[in-house]
């Protein structure tokens, strides 16, 4: 073995590395190949044209206002998602009272991580749907169900949910509301994450804290938060991720999957339109490379600016 373990390590890999080479890598690289083409996906000629199709998508109106809708869920989906997480968590782990036994976190604890968790058992196709429902225009929805019992809206005429007759999911709104099912489907499993995180921080610390006089306040930020950094970067990166694809939402809630007048669109559903619809299968795999480009470098970055030394404890 400790001659031979190059041999031996190599034949273990070697039917897994060709797999992902083969399902995985090589598909990236066809995907590069065909954006330098006019490929329209469903002919065998192809008609070379160098970074054409790249210089189309800095001009081109629609991809600029997809690219500011991603940023917004760039921005917004990690932002309200780690911050609801980290509250939840706080709560569930060391926001009970303090007694004979130390801090413990607020009563019934392990029911609320099932109850907040539960949505991550759902496909998001399945979650969206019954947002969809939720947000239905006909007074049989959730939401206009409860106004109208309340009061709030005439049952003859109750606010749109819907894109027809009055969308509610319009612009500017439609972002909001889509924001709004991202952070409920994906806060109980950042929750998960930051309560193992926290459940590694010794209680004395804490304790020790609150003994100095310290109140539930600054002990979670003085205390928590530096502890959390890098899982908390971890999780910025992942739900990063999650933010510049939001396809399954934007494709089952808005109408026409990207409307109203645009107003939904991001960088996948123009490139599923321009190669499924249009047939321009060329300037869509423009498109997945640039987009995959921009992923990579902001992964890349995130990780470069939260980088930094490891806290013992």
């Amino acid at each position: 073995m400790r001659h031979g373990v190059a041999r031996f390590v190599t034949g273990f890999l070697a039917l897994p590395v060709a797999l992902y080479l083969f399902y995985v890598v090589w598909p990236f690289v066809q995907a590069a190949g065909y954006s330098l083409t006019d490929w329209g996906g469903f002919s065998g000629s192809q008609n070379f044209v160098g970074l054409d199709n790249y210089v189309r998508l800095l001009s081109d109106e629609l991809i600029r206002k997809a690219f500011w809708h991603n940023v917004f869920f760039l921005v917004t989906v990690p932002l309200f998602t780690i911050a609801l997480a980290l509250f939840l968590a706080f709560l569930l782990n060391v926001g009970g009272r303090e007694d004979r036994a130390g801090i413990r976190g607020v009563f019934g604890s392990g029911l609320y991580k099932i109850i907040f968790f539960f949505p991550q058992v759902l496909s998001l196709v399945v979650i969206a749907v019954m947002w969809q429902q939720i947000y239905r225009t006909d007074g049989q929805g959730l939401i206009n169900g409860m106004l109208i019992k309340i009061g709030l809206v005439d049952a003859d005429n109750p606010i749109a949910f819907t894109a027809d007759p009055a969308p509610f999911l319009g612009v500017p709104a439609v972002l909001w509301w889509l924001l709004l099912i991202a952070v409920w489907s994906g806060a109980g499993f950042y929750m998960v994450l930051f309560s193992a995180a926290m459940q590694s921080i010794p209680k004395d610390i804490f304790e020790a804290a609150i003994l100095d006089g310290a109140n539930r306040f600054h002990t979670f930020f003085r205390v928590t938060l530096p502890l959390l950094r890098d899982t908390i970067s971890v999780a910025w990166v992942y739900l990063g991720f999650i933010a510049l694809d939001m396809y399954a939402l934007v494709f089952v809630m808005t109408p026409s999957q990207g409307g109203p007048n645009h107003a939904s669109e991001i960088f996948a559903s123009v490139l599923n339109f321009t190669a499924f619809q249009k047939g321009q299968y060329g300037y869509a795999c423009a498109m997945g490379v640039a987009l995959a480009i921009f992923t990579i470098l902001l992964a890349a970055l995130q990780l470069r600016i939260t980088r930094r030394d490891r806290i013992e404890y």
